[in-house]
């Protein structure tokens, strides 16, 4: 990466995590992959409860595969035999210790935006899980909460509306239509600019390209 935009993106980062620690949240930098990797699992002690949400970012770290192979107790719905056990694990993913994920978007002075189609990703979020920890690239900083929709609605819907195979607009043009589709993912919009219990929510900022 160009040391120009190094330099740039670490000044930006302190002025996210000024933002955030305003909004009873918790912030870290890393510049590396491997660095934000290290953070993640000094954060978790080993014996937490992990579940996660759907997200490119906490997979592109390593951090999904290490919880899975550490000393963890991990409710992954992707291994669920079936309905029924899949939603065992989703319940269970509320009173979980860390919820792994990411944003969709975050601005300047640290407000998050997420969109979801199922909600388990946003209301884990929100509420339930005991810690929430975010793992998100520099790639997706925004000016404000009006880019961070924008950013949302049509650069990550559609990049996922098209990685899942979907039938909506956005995956057939590249962005947004506020459609009404069987296949929408934009059902549930969450702004995330307060914590009420402090440090509840940990974000570790990464000088890379992560996610969508």
């Amino acid at each position: 990466m160009d040391q120009n935009r190094i330099k740039r993106n670490k000044l930006l980062s302190e002025r996210i995590i000024k933002g955030l620690e305003s909004r009873n949240m918790e912030g870290y930098y890393a510049e590396t992959k491997e660095e934000a990797l290290a953070k993640a699992l000094e954060w978790i002690p080993e014996g937490s409860s992990i579940s996660w949400g759907g997200s490119m970012s906490v997979n592109e770290i390593g951090l999904k595969n290490t919880v899975c192979e550490g000393n963890y107790t991990v409710y992954n719905r992707d291994t669920a035999q079936g309905p029924e056990e899949k939603r065992k694990m989703e319940l269970a993913a509320y009173d979980c210790d860390y919820f792994l994920t990411s944003a969709n978007a975050i601005t300047e002075d640290g407000v998050m935006v997420n969109i979801d189609g199922m909600a388990n990703r946003v209301s884990a979020i929100a509420a339930g899980p005991r810690n929430v920890l975010m793992i998100i690239g520099m790639n997706k900083v925004v000016k404000d909460v009006d880019n961070a929709m924008s950013r949302a609605r049509n650069e990550a819907a559609p990049i996922n509306a098209q990685r899942f195979g979907l039938d909506t607009p956005c995956a057939k043009t590249g962005s947004c239509f506020d459609c009404k589709s069987p296949d929408t993912i934009c059902c549930q919009i969450l702004i995330t600019r307060f914590s009420k219990k402090p440090k509840r929510i940990k974000v570790i900022l990464v000088n890379e390209e992560l996610g969508f």
